[in-house]
């Protein structure tokens, strides 16, 4: 989309005017389907360099096995564990675990309620629809819907679920059962991996629990509603997450995809493949930040749904520290960096109430959030 269309008012398309009559109907990209769209809107297009090239994507495909790792926890040998969460992290930031200790079933029954959500008559969602994060519960579409350069083909129920879980009542009925009791078992879960991934740094087990890198949790449960021209849009801007450390279920459909180095200075997007029972694990940035780069938070983008009649649905656990109540400042952790220019600090330090502020104001931009943070501002490159 060029400039003079996003600013609105030319040809008669007036932007903003468009955005605020989609999110008037407080009904989402869902509301559009059942209104039965034949073409997407002109606020959902992107712009022609920022979408997936069919060809490149089929031969990016080929190789996904070996680039996205699979860690079995039930692993006996903690040292294999720690080597294992430490190449990932310090290259593709992706990794995908099994034999994870989170119920099976759980995790069917909590996409299983997501799904019952979105497929709700409209009237059911609308008196969840809230934009801003007032509330512990909310539904939306787009929460930068006003902000980013095009909006996403996606619905978005959004629930805080610690350190304070919200009231029963505050939760929609159909995941009313599921929601604070997934968030629980998610977090334990990302406990257990933070240890691992703190051994890796070479630091003590309970370094970044410690630091409160887990004290939050905010859950994303995303409905990707078919798409009637996928080649215009995305389900999710390529973008890093706001969080220390991110755990997501999928289902079976797939359309995640993280931006990798290919070799030779060339990097590609590749499929992260649904594995039955398996969990996709990715580092935050607030995770690289404090690692000082050493954990790499790595860009990821969700492909627009190209089902003619059934919708895509993953749930995201953003872990992260108490956004309500913290005061910690964070910055590169001090035995991984050094003064003395052999390793210098390449971040500024920040709260995450300061990180998140950035994140919010400027949306998924397809800018990484942390170059504000740079010590060091980078010298803009092509892709």
């Amino acid at each position: 989309m060029s400039a003079t269309r996003a600013a609105g008012g030319v040809g008669g398309y007036d932007r903003q005017r468009e955005l605020q009559a989609f999110d008037d109907t407080k009904a989402g990209v869902k509301g559009l389907v059942d209104a039965g769209v034949t073409a997407v809107p002109a606020i959902f297009h992107h712009a022609p360099d920022s979408l997936p090239v069919l060809q490149q994507a089929a031969a990016d495909g080929s190789n996904v096995a070996a680039t996205i790792p699979v860690i079995d926890l039930s692993c006996a040998r903690r040292e294999e564990l720690v080597r294992g969460v430490k190449a990932a992290a310090e290259t593709v930031g992706f990794f995908q675990v099994v034999n994870h200790g989170v119920a099976g079933g759980l995790l069917a029954e909590t996409l299983a309620a997501v799904r019952r959500f979105n497929e709700a008559p409209a009237e059911a969602k609308r008196p969840y629809y809230f934009r801003g994060n007032a509330r512990k519960v909310r539904f939306s579409s787009n929460f930068d819907l006003f902000q980013a350069p095009a909006a996403n083909w996606r619905d978005t129920l959004f629930c805080d679920v610690a350190p304070e879980p919200p009231r029963p009542e505050e939760l929609p009925e159909p995941v009313r059962h599921v929601m604070v009791e997934f968030g629980d078992a998610v977090r334990g879960l990302a406990e257990r991996l933070l240890e691992l991934l703190s051994e890796a740094l070479g630091l003590a087990h309970d370094h970044l629990r410690e630091m409160g890198c887990v004290e939050g949790v905010g859950v994303a449960s995303n409905y990707y509603p078919p798409c009637p021209e996928p080649h215009l849009t995305l389900g999710s801007t390529r973008h890093t997450d706001a969080s220390f450390l991110t755990v997501l279920v999928q289902d079976g459909m797939g359309g995640l995809q993280v931006l990798v180095d290919r070799g030779g200075g060339r990097r590609g997007w590749l499929d992260v493949p649904p594995l039955p029972g398996a969990l996709v694990i990715n580092i935050g940035d607030l995770l690289q930040l404090v690692s000082n780069g050493k954990f790499r938070s790595v860009e990821h983008r969700v492909l627009a749904n190209k089902s003619r009649d059934t919708a895509r649905v993953s749930v995201a656990a953003f872990c992260s520290a108490d956004v309500i109540r913290s005061t910690r400042v964070y910055g590169p952790i001090g035995a991984l960096s050094s003064p003395d220019g052999s390793d210098p600090p390449l971040y500024r330090s920040i709260t995450i109430h300061e990180y998140l502020a950035h994140f919010l104001k400027k949306g998924l931009d397809g800018r990484h959030t942390l170059d504000h943070f740079l010590l060091k501002q980078p010298t803009p490159t092509a892709m």
